[in-house]
C-alpha cells in the first residue's frame, strides 16, 4: 500500500515538474518588490538567469503564462525570474532619484537584490545575467541597464524609453510619453551613465523593440533611445535591414551590431509582441 502511495506522489510530482515558486526573503528590498523565480527540472550547471518584467497592470503570473521564457528554460536550462511591481497599479518605479541610481533604493535595487540571491543559491553564472520587459517592464530594463551595468550583460525591451526619461515626481510623465522628451545623444548617454558613475566596465548589450503606431508611449521613444545607446557604447548607426525579423519590421543596427540593435515595427502599436526565440538569440542562449 504504502509503496503504491509513494509511487504515485512521485508520478504527481513528476507530472506537475517545475513551478512558479515565491521568494519571500532574498536581501534589500525597500519598496517591497515581490520575487516569483521558475527553476527549470532541467537546469543546466552554472544556469543564465533572465530577470522577465511585466507591464502596468500586469503580474508575474501573467508575465509567466503570457510569454515562452520559463518553457524554453526547459530546453535550454537557465533560470527565470519573474518580480511584481508592489504599486497599486502594478507599473515599474522608473521615475525616482533612488531606483534611477545604483544600490539607492526603489523597485530596481529589490530586483538587483533578486538577482544575487538566485546567483548564491543556484550557482548561477553571474557574467550570463539578463533582462527583458514589455512596456513599463520595457522602461526598467532600460532603468536596469543604466543603474546596474555590473550585474546585468544583456537586455532586450519591448515597447519602451530610454533611462532617465520618465524621471521626477511623478510616477507618469507625459512629456516622455508623447515624445515630447527631446535630448541630444550625449545629453542621454550622460544621464544614463550617471546612473553608476563610478562604474568603468563593460556595458549592457541592448536590444530595443517599438512600433510605429504606439499611441501610449510615442515611437520618438525609440528614436531617443537609439541616441542614448548609441552614446553610451560609442558607436553610430551602420544600416537598415528591412523585413527583418519579419514582414514590416526593420532591423537598425549601430557599429557592428555587436552591442546594440533596434527594431521598428510598422503599424504596431502598444506593444510590439514579445519574440522570445530573437531575444534569447540576443542574449546568447540558444
Amino acid at each position: 500500500m504504502w509503496s503504491t502511495i509513494l509511487s504515485l506522489a512521485f508520478l504527481t510530482t513528476s507530472v506537475l515538474g517545475a513551478a512558479l515558486t515565491q521568494v519571500t526573503d532574498f536581501g534589500s528590498n525597500p519598496t517591497n518588490v515581490s520575487m516569483y523565480i521558475y527553476v527549470p527540472d532541467k537546469v543546466v550547471a552554472n544556469p543564465p538567469i533572465i530577470v522577465a518584467l511585466h507591464y502596468c497592470t500586469g503580474t508575474a503570473s501573467a508575465y509567466y503564462t503570457g510569454t515562452q521564457y520559463a518553457t524554453l528554460a526547459e530546453t535550454y536550462g537557465y533560470i527565470v525570474i519573474y518580480p511584481e511591481a508592489p504599486a497599486s497599479g502594478k507599473c515599474w518605479d522608473v521615475n525616482t532619484n533612488a531606483t534611477l541610481t545604483h544600490n539607492a533604493g526603489g523597485d530596481s535595487l529589490g530586483i538587483a537584490s533578486m538577482v544575487r540571491y538566485t546567483l548564491a543559491q543556484h550557482a548561477a553564472d553571474a557574467t550570463r545575467v539578463f533582462v527583458t520587459g514589455t512596456s513599463s517592464g520595457a522602461m526598467m530594463t532600460n532603468v536596469l541597464a543604466g543603474a546596474y551595468p555590473d550585474v546585468f550583460a544583456a537586455g532586450a525591451a519591448f515597447s519602451g524609453v530610454p533611462y532617465g526619461c520618465f524621471a521626477g515626481p511623478n510616477a507618469w510623465n507625459s512629456l516622455c510619453s508623447a515624445g515630447q522628451l527631446v535630448k541630444t545623444a550625449q545629453a542621454w548617454g550622460d544621464e544614463a551613465v550617471a546612473g553608476y558613475p563610478a562604474y568603468n566596465g563593460t556595458r549592457p548589450r541592448m536590444q530595443l523593440w517599438h512600433g510605429t503606431a504606439d499611441a501610449t508611449l510615442a515611437y520618438q521613444n525609440l528614436i531617443e533611445a537609439n541616441k542614448q545607446w548609441s552614446d553610451v557604447f560609442g558607436i553610430a548607426f551602420a544600416s537598415n535591414k528591412t523585413d527583418t525579423p519579419i514582414a514590416g519590421y526593420t532591423q537598425m543596427t549601430y557599429g557592428d551590431g555587436s552591442q546594440y540593435v533596434a527594431y521598428s515595427a510598422v503599424g504596431v502599436g502598444h506593444t510590439v509582441p514579445v519574440r522570445e526565440a530573437d531575444v534569447l538569440s540576443w542574449f546568447g542562449i540558444s
